[in-house]
């Protein structure tokens, strides 16, 4: 994908985003309400399957209520002023893992996070960047095998760091250095996904891509390096 160096503003207009923003809006309401109903039915639920069965649409309620509330902050990035902050690349990709485990163990998945000796800074802000990593992690529950575990992994590569999602599912087609990722290698995929984590990339002057494997893909994002000393 072609790295940009500098942040670029969102126009939805531009794009035809617009009417995603709409609908965003639209579903929002009823897919909140969705969780509710599973909630309740999840306190009266008597059988091990029945609630099972529900946790799940809980669950996936919320992995959609993530995704609407990503359309809809798109809306404000003109506008909006982000902090951006020193975070801790590690310390996010693990927040990142245990939020999304009881989504993964409802889908018989797992998700895990590379160790590593010391924790590199990043110049990010914190909220957009925690919305990248769970958009990938979402993303890459649908194309994990039940055998394979997906894993998020932090790698120092000069003067930025790259915090990357692993999958062992189907590949991207190839469409050259520069060019953005096709999705017809995963039709589940929209690409909106992806979209919507440029955007956000962007915005903290950082870039998206995708690395592909014989037995999978890995979707990163790199971010500068803070000049504030790693934590260990």
């Amino acid at each position: 994908m072609t790295r940009r160096e500098t942040s670029r503003t969102y126009d939805p207009s531009l794009d035809g985003s617009f009417g995603l923003l709409s609908a965003a809006h639209e579903l929002k309401a009823p897919t909140a309400l969705l969780r509710q109903l599973a909630l309740e039915l999840r306190g009266i639920a008597e059988g091990d399957t029945e609630r099972r069965l529900i946790d799940q649409m809980i669950l996936t309620s919320e992995r959609s209520l993530r995704l609407t509330s990503d359309l809809t902050k798109t809306a404000r990035l003109q506008d909006g002023l982000f902090e951006m902050e020193p975070v801790n690349a590690q310390q996010l990709c693990e927040e990142v893992a245990h939020e999304l485990t009881p989504l993964y163990r409802a889908h018989g998945r797992t998700i895990n996070v590379r160790p590593r000796r010391q924790a590199p800074l990043v110049v990010a802000n914190r909220d957009l960047l925690r919305r990248v990593l769970l958009g990938f992690g979402d993303n890459a529950l649908h194309y994990s095998h039940e055998d394979t575990s997906v894993v998020l992994g932090v790698e120092q590569r000069d003067r930025f760091v790259q915090l990357g999602v692993r999958d062992q599912g189907p590949i991207l087609p190839y469409r050259g250095v520069d060019a953005r990722p096709a999705v017809t290698g995963r039709p589940q995929s929209s690409g909106l996904g992806l979209m919507i984590a440029q955007q956000f990339a962007d915005v903290m002057n950082g870039t998206v891509g995708t690395r592909r494997h014989k037995d999978g893909m890995t979707f990163y994002i790199n971010m500068a390096m803070s000049e504030q000393l790693s934590l260990l």
